[in-house]
This record gives C-alpha cells, structure tokens and sequence, in this order.
C-alpha cells in the first residue's frame, strides 16, 4: 500500500472536493470514515482499503494533516471549501445536473436519483462538474439533467451545498431526462 499517496487521496477528498467523493462533511469538518473508505473503493487502485490502511496513513505522515476519532475523519487544516454543508432549504436554479456510470442508468430511470447509502442526492449546478463526479466511476458517464425548478415548485426541497453543489433528499424519474452519453 502506497501510503503517502492514500494521505493524498484523503487530504484531496476531505479539504478540496468531497462532493467527488459524495461526502458530506459536517460543519467541523467530520466525515465518517466508513462513507470514506467506501467511497475510495469505488476507484481500482483503493478497493482493497481499509481502516488500518488509513489509519496507518496519517500516522505515517510527516505532518498531522488528520484525525480520527469516533469512527469519524477530518482534515485539520487546508482547507479551500465551504466547511457547512447548509441544509436550509432553498430554492434551486432552474436546471442542476447529476454525472453518473453508465451502469446505474437503468436503476435511475425506474426509481429515480436515491442518496443509496448517503444523506442527500448530490446535484452540481454545471455540467463540468457533474462529470468530472460521474468519471470517477466511469470514464464515459452519463450526464443527467435535473428540471429543478419543477420539482422545486412540485415540493422537493433542495439545500444549497457549496458555490457548485446542491442537495435534494431524492429526485424522481420525472424531472430527470439523460442530457449527454459520452
């Protein structure tokens, strides 16, 4: 195991993009670190992590880029987000966007966008985003365009997240139509 890269990977994760990772982080900056480590295994190069891995990691550093305690992860300092995900509802921008693996597609398309596992559905306000979201499980995902404002007035409850990222707690099939199959 590469440690000082799997310390790059986290420090990337947790200070810089967490929406790329569908994390959430709450506002001291804590995730817990199974969400994580699930998160890293989607990627071949991580799949085989565990929580001794990271724990060796950030023991292993050169300096204390992090801690853990109570099943929870966070960065110590770093940071260039937005700690607090805001979960006051908020009215989101007509059209949002959600990148994701051509393998999910069939499952989107009868049940909707569902947080499997997580908190919120993550949604990006631009399509580059959603992509470089969606490329981390596929190098060729599916972008998918979510009519906000309809569900918005349909009474889905959207959080803005950060500058670039919205929450909604589901999103069903009807206000989603695929945008681009790259």
């Amino acid at each position: 195991m590469d440690y000082i890269r799997l310390s790059k990977e986290i420090s990337y994760a947790l200070r810089h993009a967490p929406w790329e990772y569908e994390l959430e982080l709450d506002e001291s900056g804590w995730v817990d670190v199974d969400q994580l480590i699930d998160s890293l295994r989607e990627e071949k190069v991580w799949e085989k992590v565990n929580i001794e891995d990271i724990t060796k990691a950030i023991e292993s550093s050169d300096k204390k880029r992090h801690e853990i305690s109570n099943g929870r992860i966070r960065a110590l300092y770093g940071h260039s987000i937005q700690q607090k995900i805001i979960k006051t509802a908020e009215e989101p921008p007509e059209y949002l966007y959600h990148g994701t693996a051509r393998r999910f597609l069939d499952s989107i398309l009868s049940d909707g966008l569902l947080p499997k596992g997580r908190q919120y559905v993550h949604l990006s306000s631009d399509t580059g985003t959603a992509l470089t979201v969606g490329r981390r499980r596929d190098g060729k995902p599916v972008l998918l365009e979510i009519n906000a404002k309809k569900a918005w007035t349909d009474g889905v409850r959207f959080y803005h997240g950060n500058e670039t990222i919205w929450l909604a707690d589901s999103i069903d099939i009807k206000y989603i139509e695929v945008s681009q199959q790259e």
